[in-house]
């Protein structure tokens, strides 16, 4: 079996607040693809979620001809490994996309995104729950692209190098 490596991490300056986002994809022991993204109004939780559909994204582009491939996901986000080890993804897809408390699901955009990845046939996933800021390599260099990327948006929302008054 074919074996992939995804590490992801979510950052935001306030929650909510300006977010950021990044992941890493490795195929052996090589760096296939790094990414980050960013986000002016949002909440931690949504750039946890938000770094593994995407990345699941780009896995599922890149390794589309390729058979029997495990994926492994890598996250420091209880927000994001428990909903789907513990089957609750499965139950808020038959509950339109509510709670069992008849709540709506918060960002329930990316869950359905996630959800729809999940049933990819061609594609076998496994959430791993990692402990965050614990020297784990990839884990580090997500959180660090993820909080470069917010850096990235505050530059931008001041190209000059001032501050805001």
């Amino acid at each position: 079996m074919n074996k992939i490596e995804v590490y992801t991490d979510g950052a935001c300056s306030g929650n909510p607040g300006k977010g950021g986002y990044a992941f890493v994809i490795l195929y052996g022991e090589k760096e296939i693809l790094k990414l980050s993204g960013c986000d002016e109004q949002t909440t931690n939780n949504r750039m946890e979620l938000k770094a593994i559909v995407r990345s699941l994204q780009h896995v599922i582009s890149e390794f589309r001809e390729m058979k029997d491939v495990l994926v492994v996901i890598h996250s420091d986000s209880a927000y994001c490994i428990n909903p789907v080890d513990k089957g609750w993804i499965n139950f808020w897809s038959k509950n339109n996309w509510k709670t069992k408390s008849n709540e709506k699901i918060k960002n329930d955009d990316l869950w359905k995104q996630l959800y729809e990845i999940l049933q990819t046939k061609k594609f076998k996933f496994e959430f791993v729950k990692v402990k965050g800021h614990s020297g784990i390599k990839y884990n580090e260099m997500v959180d660090k692209a993820a909080k470069s990327a917010i850096l990235r948006l505050n530059a931008k929302s001041f190209p000059s190098g001032g501050k805001a008054k």
